[in-house]
């Protein structure tokens, strides 16, 4: 097995941070079944991002939603949109994403780590 531990230099290059996500919809023109999401993370503005969630998730149950996001990686054109950052999730057996999220409402923008 490889070794593929990160030093805490490694980890705290990734910028994971709390957002509420304010809109979900239907992303059509995606390949795979996906929705259009946009997240208010305070200070850092509203991204948006294309998640695969469809399995456990309605748009209308996203909405309001805390979740955590990488912010620092490069945009990604997806179909019709520029990701902005990557919504986290643990992927199941069956491909179902369940989204992360915060114990407890907490402030837009706060670092995770």
């Amino acid at each position: 097995m490889e070794n593929n531990t990160l030093t805490w230099e490694d980890f705290s290059k990734v910028e994971m941070r709390v957002g509420t996500i304010l809109s979900a919809e239907v992303f059509k023109e995606a390949r795979k079944p996906a929705y259009k999401i946009s997240i208010d993370f305070g200070e850092f503005g509203i991204r948006k991002t294309s998640a695969q969630v469809t399995k456990l998730y309605t748009p209308e149950s996203l909405i309001g939603k805390q979740v955590v996001a990488v912010l620092n990686f490069p945009t990604k054109q997806i179909a019709t949109i520029q990701s902005q950052c990557l919504l986290l999730g643990a992927i199941g057996d069956e491909s179902e994403v369940t989204i992360l999220t915060t114990e407890r409402p907490i402030k837009n923008g706060l670092r995770v780590g």
